[in-house]
């Protein structure tokens, strides 16, 4: 038997809706990502883009389990001395409600090229609304993924 080697052309892709209200955020960034990444499909390739869409609504309803929501902190440093800025979860997620799901994801997707193709395919809303309807996404369960 002969190993199929799909290239990121030949895939044929879904669109999934996520609805992240009262979701534990960790997990369901585990979940994400392994739709993004497509390792869900027989077709999966490491070397291609294989995955699907992922909508995810009520982004800024997630849950974290213990005092992750006061004491987790977000670091970036602008480059300039002294540039290092911080943010618990709580201020980012009334600045940026879906900030904190998309960093998950990332961290969890290929730091490459093929990384950034991956998560552009991450379409993250704070309310229930989306505008892809004209995709006809099919909802996706996180407990079945």
């Amino acid at each position: 038997m002969r190993t199929v080697h799909i290239s990121s052309g030949d895939v044929q892709r879904k669109w999934f809706v996520v609805d992240l209200e009262g979701k534990t955020l960790g997990r369901a960034a585990a979940r994400i990502a392994l739709v993004l990444r497509g390792k869900h499909k027989p077709t999966f390739t490491p070397n291609a883009d294989t995955g699907d869409f992922v909508i995810v609504v009520n982004a800024d309803k997630f849950a974290l389990t213990g005092k992750k929501r006061d004491t987790k902190v977000y670091r970036h440093h602008t480059g300039y001395m002294g540039g290092l800025k911080t943010a618990s979860v709580s201020e980012t997620a009334v600045r940026h409600p879906g900030q904190a799901l998309t960093l998950a994801i990332a961290g969890m997707l290929p730091k490459n090229t093929l990384g950034k193709n991956m998560i552009k395919k991450l379409k993250v809303y704070a309310t229930p609304e989306h505008p892809h309807a004209a995709q006809q996404p099919e909802t996706l369960d996180l407990d079945k993924v």
